[in-house]
């Protein structure tokens, strides 16, 4: 979807997130890719590891039909969203995200809907850095942060494996019961 900016260039719009009342973990991205957009899915990008990767830890493997894959999510405690509502950026990558005309989707609002999320997890540094420029304090909704490595294919110098194990650990100290 898009709209437009004062210049008329194409404004990208964002997804709603997918949670739960009962989710626990909030998995932020930082703007959904030319393929997700497409595609109309989270991480479509046939390439990103973010569905293998939970496929490994709770069974939403890339396989699976993607409403089962969000249900599986969803059963384990996990939300997904990301940090950007709407910008403009020419491809996917997260550096060509134009600050100057991002806007933030409502955190307030999803953590007042959302009360039992604790543990933030940013897909990524983009993510986070977005995140602390645009959204309000972690602090105030009694959530703590950690950022993992981009599941992005752009992020080709962190092994799979490496990957694999960073989000594992991080979704165990979060209280998630993974494989």
């Amino acid at each position: 979807m898009t709209a437009s900016t004062s210049q008329n260039r194409p404004l990208l719009q964002g997804f709603p997130p997918v949670a739960a009342h009962d989710a626990r973990v909030l998995v932020l991205g930082s703007m959904p890719g030319a393929a997700s957009l497409q595609a109309q899915r989270y991480y479509a990008h046939p390439h990103n590891r973010f569905w293998p990767i939970m496929g490994e830890l709770v069974g939403a493997a890339p396989t699976l039909p993607y409403e089962d894959r969000l249900q599986r999510l969803l059963d384990a405690g996990i939300a997904l969203w990301d940090v950007l509502d709407r910008c403009e950026r020419e491809g996917s990558l997260d550096s060509a995200i134009r600050d100057d005309t991002a806007q933030a989707n409502d955190f307030t609002a999803f953590f007042a809907q959302h009360r039992d999320v604790r543990t933030v997890l940013f897909n990524g540094a983009k993510a986070e850095a977005a995140y602390a420029r645009f959204a309000p304090s972690l602090a105030g909704f009694g959530a703590i942060s950690r950022r993992l490595p981009s599941t992005s294919p752009a992020n080709a110098s962190i092994p799979p494996a490496a990957k694999l194990a960073a989000w594992r650990e991080a979704l165990q100290a979060a209280g998630i019961d993974v494989r």
